[in-house]
């Protein structure tokens, strides 16, 4: 049977739908990502000619303007597409004229989203079984970062771009199998990462029209509409178009590295026995050097630890030392790949990743390693090979 599986974490929120112990759909929530799809807000115009308009918060591209408006006249609007994080800048959030009528608000958070759906949604605790990771949840990360996503006889390479969202299909064997395989695992990516946009996949020349019409139809067969596509041209290329509302998953884990790689050690931190002494900045203390400025803390680290504390935060005096020397001190990183994961945190922000650094000198020794270690991950199937979700056409995933 399929559920969501939902967790409220540290700095971020998770949603998996999990049928038969495989996730077709991984989604993240960033905390403090507003505004959100589907959010009303009051803006004024600032810039007619580029249809920019403030609102408290942020800004956005509003696209028609309503007729007779002046810049610097009020507008309510709505959000249609989230702001899309990409390099060296991130693409402002799309709006619309609201109407007058329209009533403000945030718009839906991924917990009311999920609820929305037919599928019964089970809510995760940090004391509980972690179901999420028993269905493979650092593989999906893992995908997400690294772009690689195996599959039976072939393997694809997915790439996030400015102008589009690439799959690479590379493998050995008849052209025209591997294909189609490969149309129903790039069919599985998509929707368990959250893909829209515009697609692109480079196939393996096919040179019989059969083939490529076999190709397109398991793109048809396996994935849910709404979207459009083309025919698989001479050269192996097809182009799939989805309606955009939100960034993907890659491109979230992929705009923050050091961010998503110290919010998932949270999670597991927030997994470990009580009897073992956490360092203090996770039990909520405020080291001195981390109250403010631009290297301080993200806002959700100590609000979000001493609610799940049900304590107030503590101030102490944090030791003045370098995150270099800090990780010096630490055992050999080949030993440990935490602590080798912390040290490379450490290596890329001088500010709140020190933290990460100290949590690993207190939890090198438990066996169980994040989904940042790198060494011999435990075998299980990759994402989306279970077969069918119940119910559903041959190779498509779970809506």
């Amino acid at each position: 049977m399929a559920e969501w599986l939902y967790e409220a974490g540290i700095g971020e929120n998770r949603a998996a739908l999990v049928s038969r112990g495989v996730i077709w759909k991984a989604r993240i929530e960033l905390e403090g990502s507003a505004p959100r799809h589907g959010a009303v807000l009051n803006a004024r115009l600032v810039d007619k000619s580029t249809g920019k308009v403030a609102f408290e918060g942020g800004e956005a591209l509003c696209d028609p303007l309503p007729q007779g408006i002046t810049q610097g006249g009020t507008l309510r609007v709505r959000i249609v597409r989230e702001a899309i994080p990409e390099p060296g800048r991130a693409k402002l959030p799309k709006a619309v004229p609201a109407g007058v009528d329209a009533v403000p608000g945030e718009g839906p958070d991924l917990l009311a989203r999920i609820s929305a759906t037919e599928v019964p949604v089970r809510m995760l605790r940090a004391h509980e079984s972690d179901l999420l990771e028993e269905a493979g949840w650092s593989e999906v990360l893992e995908e997400a970062v690294t772009g690689e996503i195996g599959f039976p006889g072939g393997a694809l390479r997915l790439s996030p771009t400015p102008a589009m969202t690439l799959f690479d299909v590379d493998g050995g064997g008849p052209l025209e199998p591997l294909a189609v395989a490969a149309a129903h695992a790039v069919a599985r990516a998509i929707e368990r990462h959250g893909i829209a946009g515009s697609i692109g996949v480079d196939f393996p020349t096919l040179a019989n029209k059969a083939a490529r019409q076999a190709v397109a139809e398991a793109i048809d067969a396996a994935l849910p509409q709404p979207f459009e596509r083309t025919t698989v041209n001479g050269f192996g290329f097809l182009q799939i178009v989805r309606r955009r509302t939100r960034p993907s998953l890659p491109e979230l884990l992929r705009a923050d590295p050091v961010g998503a790689q110290a919010r998932a050690e949270l999670r597991r931190i927030e997994r470990l026995p009580r009897r073992r002494r956490l360092p203090i900045w996770w039990t909520g203390e405020s080291p001195t050097g981390w109250r403010s400025g631009p290297n301080g803390p993200p806002s959700w680290r100590g609000a979000s630890a001493a609610r799940r504390r049900s304590s107030p935060p503590r101030s102490r005096h944090w030791p003045s030392v370098t995150a270099a020397r800090f990780a010096a001190n630490q055992p050999n990183p080949d030993s440990s790949p935490f602590a080798a994961a912390a040290a490379r945190i450490a290596t890329c922000c001088n500010g709140w990743a020190k933290a990460i650094v100290f949590l690993a000198s207190l939890s090198i020794r438990d066996n169980k390693a994040g989904w940042t270690a790198r060494g011999t991950p435990t075998k299980r199937p990759a994402p989306g090979h279970a077969g069918p979700c119940p119910g559903s056409s041959v190779g498509r995933a779970c809506d």
